[in-house]
């Protein structure tokens, strides 16, 4: 009797093992291949980890073990899914990041690979249809038999749809002349681009590669200045490491900067580069998949799944702009990219480059302790100055420009100023949407997500109100939900109302905007990029998207509307993200020959982030938030863990994270800090109420053990779930 242990595709934790089913097919079951089983009497995908012979009959096993033996009722694979070093890694991620194992394969496959039972919808391989030469005697053939023989034989092989002869085609296979052929095609189409050679480096980054490839360390942080050449090191490092023989995986934080870097690697690289990335249809992430894993791609460019792409053989990781949040992940499995390239880095003994121009702290610390190779690229590489910068204060009257309250009299100069000069401006608010609340001026209330709890955002382009937390949409109200007053006022400022008041302003202008609302559309995000490098447009008006990594070189002003968006918010980073937003962008000015320079408008013109941001002065920011983590205790001081509990009713929420808190603290863990339960900003979700606590400590056993019981403890009520999220990046 063979057996086969099952992961089946539910994620919750009470289902985070193994089960057992029978094997009744007479082919080799082997493990690492989908199957679909009956689980609580519904069809399930699920994944077999192990396969394993019985001497026992069934009834004999079920009578012995108590449990009804199911059969397993399809195999979906061939050959397993994923190799054993994949597996591996899935096993660590798992463990590492306290999520269920089922999740993180889930995560790290296409979506037609998944053990998910939709996967058996998704879709597969695309062939097409090719007729090639059997023989080519053209005896007792007709004319046109022979016309058709002769052009197949010519191209070698020809696509049957091209053909307009279906009846001398079928004869010609009959007469064993011809025969048909399926050959996969590739539904992602990979743009040309003509071959660029090496540029001339200068001696900072000759310094930098050297150094990283004769490192007896393996991780490097690169730190340069915005536009210091750093990825012109990627690619020079990427050459060296194809040359003996290896791959290179090149990771971007956000889609908005995968078109660029692609457009970089396919002309140094031609033919060698797959793309992985969540603007990928389906079917393109199947293709890219499979051929990677054919081993037929040295370099992957991709953004934070792409981590897990099935690349062999592994010399180099780089993650560009290693800073940026959304290479974490906050739905389980709550993985960090670099973590996980620190990984597949020691199992595939290659190097790993870290590089920023504002680093994270924790990064940072490391590197200068020696944990990391510590380089820096200290100019531009053009010797251009850093864009000269001017700090105004919205909150003086005698500051603002008298046609809009949203622009200062310089900033609306220099924009005029720009545009007569046919030079680009970048425009920087890190809020969407037209305005960011709906008011009502009789009861003073807002108008909240039903679902979520905080203000919807009004959206003018299609006079919708929208949740950017969970995505609830609703029609503009006529009246207020809560009073039924007609009166409802619109307050805030988002990347649609600055269009509008740019189109006011400056009606000749050609403007574009880049946000998450147009990214939507598929292929919009290169498209604005494209059409913004390509001068087909003066302003540029995005959120964070369009502030870092990208090279405009006619771009000479960029204008932070409102720095402070951000710094108010209850997280130990919101300085941190802030300096780093506006520093970044700043430096997408004056990259090339023409000076550049930038404008920040602020309501908190002495904050110590947009001070240091406007100085590009990313060491004395480093030395005074590092004092100000010191005396909190946060990163890089300690280890982070959050804990959020879900339940159905409100107190029930409350009583167990009080629960928990308190048999935390009562544990005396040493060197531990329990912070909370508290209430989150966004209070409940989807009819679950929330409540948070956040584990501080230095040593990371009796932790994770007590997480481990606790969620075993907790996985029995079905009104209550928790999620663990080791290595927070925000909270």
């Amino acid at each position: 009797m063979i057996l086969a242990e099952v992961l089946i595709e539910r994620s919750a934790n009470a289902l985070n093992r193994p089960f057992t089913y029978l094997y009744p097919f007479k082919d080799k079951l082997t493990a690492g291949v989908r199957v679909v089983v009956s689980f609580a009497n519904r069809d399930v995908v699920g994944y077999v980890i192990k396969v394993k012979e019985d001497k026992r009959n069934k009834d004999e096993y079920e009578k012995e073990s108590g449990f009804v033996l199911n059969p397993i009722k399809s195999v979906l694979d061939k050959s397993p899914i994923l190799n054993d070093e994949m597996l591996n890694l899935a096993k660590e991620v798992s463990n590492y990041y306290l999520s269920p194992l089922i999740s993180v394969l889930q995560t790290m496959l296409p979506p037609s690979l998944k053990p998910r039972f939709s996967t058996l919808k998704a879709p597969k391989i695309h062939y097409e249809k090719y007729l090639s030469i059997v023989n080519e005697s053209e005896k007792d053939l007709t004319a046109k038999q022979i016309e058709l023989l002769r052009l197949i034989y010519k191209n070698g092989k020809v696509r049957k749809r091209d053909l307009k002869s279906p009846s001398i085609i079928k004869k010609l296979i009959e007469l064993n002349r011809i025969r048909e052929i399926e050959i996969e095609v590739p539904r992602l189409k990979i743009p040309e681009y003509k071959k660029d050679e090496r540029k001339n480096l200068t001696a900072d980054q000759k310094k930098a590669i050297s150094t990283i490839l004769n490192s007896k360390n393996k991780i490097s942080l690169v730190e340069g200045v915005t536009g210091s050449g750093k990825t012109e090191v990627y690619l020079a490092l990427s050459e060296e490491v194809i040359k003996k023989g290896r791959n290179v995986l090149m990771l971007v934080p956000e889609i908005s900067l995968t078109s660029v870097m692609v457009s970089y690697y396919l002309r140094r690289f031609k033919g060698k580069v797959a793309i992985l990335h969540s603007e990928l249809t389906p079917a393109e992430k199947y293709d890219e998949y499979r051929r990677i894993a054919r081993g037929e791609a040295n370099i992957v460019v991709g953004a934070r799944s792409a981590i897990f792409a099935p690349l062999k053989n592994i010399g180099l990781i780089i993650l560009d702009e290693e800073h940026v949040e959304s290479y974490k992940q906050d739905n389980v499995p709550t993985y960090h990219a670099r973590e996980v390239a620190f990984m597949r880095a020691k199992t595939n003994n290659s190097m790993v480059v870290l590089g920023s121009a504002t680093p994270l702290l924790e990064t940072r610390i490391r590197a200068m302790r020696g944990i990391y190779n510590h380089i820096i690229l200290p100019e531009r590489i053009n010797k251009q100055p850093l864009p000269k910068t001017t700090i105004v204060d919205m909150l003086k009257g005698y500051n603002l420009c008298r046609d809009s309250h949203m622009f200062s009299k310089v900033l609306y100069e220099k924009i005029k100023d720009r545009l007569e000069k046919k030079e680009q401006i970048i425009l920087l608010i890190n809020r969407r949407g037209f305005s960011t609340s709906i008011v009502c001026r009789e009861c003073g209330e807002a108008i909240k997500c039903p679902t979520c709890g905080i203000s919807l955002t009004y959206h003018r382009n299609d006079n919708m109100l929208k949740c950017h937390h969970c995505g609830h949409v609703m029609q503009y109200p006529k009246t207020c939900p809560n009073c039924d007053s007609k009166y409802l006022g619109k307050t805030g400022f988002g990347t649609e109302r600055i269009e509008q008041e740019i189109i006011k302003l400056f009606p000749k202008a050609r403007v574009l905007r880049l946000d998450s609302d147009v990214g939507r559309v598929r292929n919009n995000i290169s498209r604005v990029i494209e059409k913004f490098r390509n001068q087909e447009a003066d302003i540029l008006i995005g959120t964070q998207m369009i502030a870092k990594g990208h090279d405009f070189p006619n771009v000479t002003l960029v204008g932070v509307v409102l720095a402070d968006i951000g710094l108010s918010l209850p997280s130990f980073r919101n300085t941190e993200k802030a300096f780093t937003l506006i520093t970044q962008a700043i430096g997408r000015s004056g990259r090339d020959k023409k000076a550049g320079e930038a404008i920040i408008q602020t309501y908190m013109p002495e904050h110590y982030a947009i001070q240091l941001a406007s100085r590009q002065d990313y060491n004395a920011f480093f030395n005074a938030e590092m004092k100000i983590r010191k005396a909190s205790q946060y990163p890089p001081y300690t280890y982070l863990i959050s804990l959020t509990i879900k339940a159905k009713k409100e107190d029930l929420a409350q009583d167990i994270a009080y629960q928990i808190a308190s048999d935390l603290t009562n544990k005396n863990y040493p060197d531990v800090k329990i912070l909370g339960p508290s209430t989150p900003y966004i209070p409940y979700e989807n009819e679950w109420y929330v409540r948070e606590i956040l584990i501080k400590y230095k040593k990371e056993d009796e932790i994770r053990k007590y997480i481990e019981k606790l969620r075993i403890t907790l996985q029995n009520k079905p009104s209550v779930s928790i999620l663990v999220n080791v290595d927070p990046f925000d909270f």
